[in-house]
């Protein structure tokens, strides 16, 4: 086989997948060909099914057509190939008979040969790669081995790119299969909470009913009888009337007379003055229907709740309040752990991170991307401030805390009025007072809920965020009033 014939027919047979000679070759629909063991793993990691050289997509995996003509070409060039290489090897040999050290190759694809020949200014190279040896002669050797030492170095790093690519395709169908087997979770959690809803509804409303008709037949059972007793005097009234009637239109006196005394009086009949009817009382049964359904949904939210608590613990991070924002009047612990209001304003170091005006802090740690949560004891205070805060806001000065203005929080005002500052704030009406409160941001779904830990309840949700900067925890113990407020905010261990 000449270099030039070398040149032409080499590519026509290697597999633009492996690069290498052409192992059991097929051909897809566009006309390409490749191996068949590497075209079916290339679909079987990348989809959807496309040619890898040129891109032609196919909406389902064709049929591999063998393709015999390439297959016995291809045998055919590896046989010439290593029979060519073998006469070169003897004639170099010849001329030359100090053999060249062998290498080891590395690859992966086992048998692998690859045979190229170049005519260049009359110098003669011949290069023959296997698993086990390489023979390079020629006076280029140097040059050789400097160029082969960095398409070694390449090949393996682009080796570990497919292989870091290929780890990514499977981290990514792994996460989609997580995501769809939580779907599939929260569906016939969703599906067994309404069901048991739905039959509470039901038995309530069938209880309902049920008591309404019991009522309804009490107050009929009796009106029975009264309506045969009056039925009866009714027709013994029409037969006194009737004989009335006819005694009247009598000529006979003496039967007049006779018969007078008999018909004169009012047959004897009941009092019917005193007989009502009236209907039940119906006040008070929905009513009472409604809270007890009330409390079977409330039942049904605290379990809801319970574990929906556990699941937002398992994002739970540890947060410290930074000393570099917070107000000159507050009270760090040593551990980062606890804030509280001093009795005197003092002496520390101005920065633009300070709040100058609002007492208050933020968590020295940030959140850009995923979910995170951490719990605060407010436990013993009659006033705090609690959420989160885009690091961008205003510092200085007076401040307006509003989602707009970058601030996601809730608050305690007089003992007893909670409420949650969406601009316009908003009441919160809560079951029972929280001692420790749960705050979680989920940052790409624009999350930020607030829970009563003890109670195992949500106390209020900011939905629809829009987060495009760093998010940080925010604390304001408040002021004291006189020592009413002097309990410290603390930050707690998550407990799972």
């Amino acid at each position: 086989m000449s270099a030039a014939s070398c040149l032409l027919t080499e590519d026509q047979f290697l597999c633009s997948i492996c690069l290498d000679v052409f192992t059991d070759p097929v051909t897809i629909p566009c006309g390409h060909n490749f191996c068949k063991k590497c075209i079916t793993d290339h679909w079987n990691i990348d989809l959807p099914y496309q040619c890898p050289n040129c891109k032609k997509g196919f909406s389902t995996k064709p049929e591999l057509e063998v393709n015999t003509f390439i297959s016995e070409m291809a045998a055919q060039f590896r046989q010439t190939a290593q029979q060519e290489a073998s006469s070169s090897s003897s004639e170099q040999q010849k001329s030359k008979p100090k053999e060249v050290p062998p290498d080891v190759y590395s690859g992966t694809k086992p048998q692998t040969w690859m045979f190229f020949l170049v005519c260049l200014l009359c110098v003669f190279m011949a290069w023959m790669v296997s698993d086990q040896k390489k023979h390079v002669v020629g006076p280029l050797k140097e040059e050789y081995e400097a160029k082969k030492a960095e398409l070694w170095k390449t090949g393996a790093e682009i080796l570990q790119m497919i292989q870091k690519r290929r780890l990514k395709i499977q981290e990514i169908k792994h996460s989609v299969e997580l995501s769809k087997e939580d779907a599939d979770r929260e569906i016939a959690e969703g599906v067994q909470i309404f069901t048991a809803l739905k039959e509470s509804v039901e038995r309530s409303q069938a209880e309902l009913i049920k008591v309404i008709q019991e009522k309804q037949r009490k107050t009929e059972k009796p009106v029975e009888g009264f309506i045969r007793e009056l039925e009866q005097e009714i027709s013994d009234l029409q037969k006194r009337s009737t004989e009335v009637e006819q005694l009247l239109q009598s000529e006979d006196h003496q039967h007049l007379l006779q018969s007078f005394t008999s018909l004169n009086a009012v047959p004897p009949t009941k009092d019917w003055t005193e007989v009502n009817v009236r209907p039940p009382s119906y006040e008070g049964i929905v009513v009472r229907a409604v809270n007890q359904l009330e409390e079977t949904l409330s039942k049904q939210m605290k379990k809801l709740f319970h574990v929906e608590l556990k699941r937002v613990q398992q994002s739970a991070v540890d947060v410290t309040l930074d000393p570099d924002t917070a107000h000159p009047n507050l009270i760090l612990s040593d551990d980062g752990k606890e804030v509280k209001l001093a009795d005197v304003r003092m002496i520390v170091p101005d920065n633009r991170k300070r709040f100058s005006d609002d007492i208050c802090v933020l968590a020295k740690q940030s959140f850009s991307s995923g979910r995170f949560y951490y719990e605060v004891q407010v436990k013993g205070k009659t006033e705090w401030d609690l959420g989160v805060v885009r690091e961008s806001i205003n510092r200085k000065g007076e401040i307006i805390m509003t989602p707009q203005n970058g601030y996601w929080t809730i608050w305690l005002r007089n003992d007893n009025e909670y409420e949650a500052l969406a601009g316009p704030a908003v009441l919160l009406s809560l079951r029972s007072r929280p001692q420790k409160v749960g705050v979680f941001v989920d940052y790409e779904e624009g999350l930020v809920s607030f829970y009563d830990v003890d109670a195992e309840a949500l106390i209020y949700s900011f939905t629809g965020c829009s987060f495009t900067e760093n998010l940080y925890p925010y604390f304001s113990p408040s002021v004291n009033y006189g020592g009413k407020n002097s309990a410290p905010l603390i930050i707690s261990p998550v407990s799972h």
